[in-house]
């Protein structure tokens, strides 16, 4: 996922519930997917930062060793300055680019479709 190219507000906005179930016809599940995608995107960049921020661990053990890395800086407020997962999932939710689906609505429509 690109983060740069997201269209997500990076402050909380008041969004109209009714635009949040059009797709689902129903609010806690529209709420319930996007929960689920934030938290699946919040690891996806807990990851990137990881990786990117072993590239300057240290593994001595003295803290007089200690020292302020310009561009180990740099991610971080890179990072900081992202819109939050939850903004990033309701902006994909909203413009239908996560995909979902329910097994049991599944499993009924199979059932509908033998009789």
């Amino acid at each position: 996922m690109d983060y740069k190219k997201s269209k997500a507000p990076v402050n909380t906005v008041t969004r109209n519930i009714m635009d949040l179930c059009q797709n689902t016809d129903n609010i806690y599940e529209s709420v319930a997917i996007i929960a689920k995608r934030s938290n699946q995107i919040s690891v996806q960049i807990k990851e990137d930062l990881s990786k990117k921020l072993a590239e300057f661990a240290s593994y001595n053990d003295s803290l007089e060793e200690v020292f302020e890395n310009r561009e180990q800086i740099e991610i971080s407020r890179y990072y900081e300055k992202l819109p939050k997962p939850t903004l990033l999932a309701t902006q994909e939710f909203v413009e239908g680019r996560v995909y979902w689906r329910d097994p049991l609505r599944d499993a009924q429509q199979g059932d509908e479709r033998q009789d």
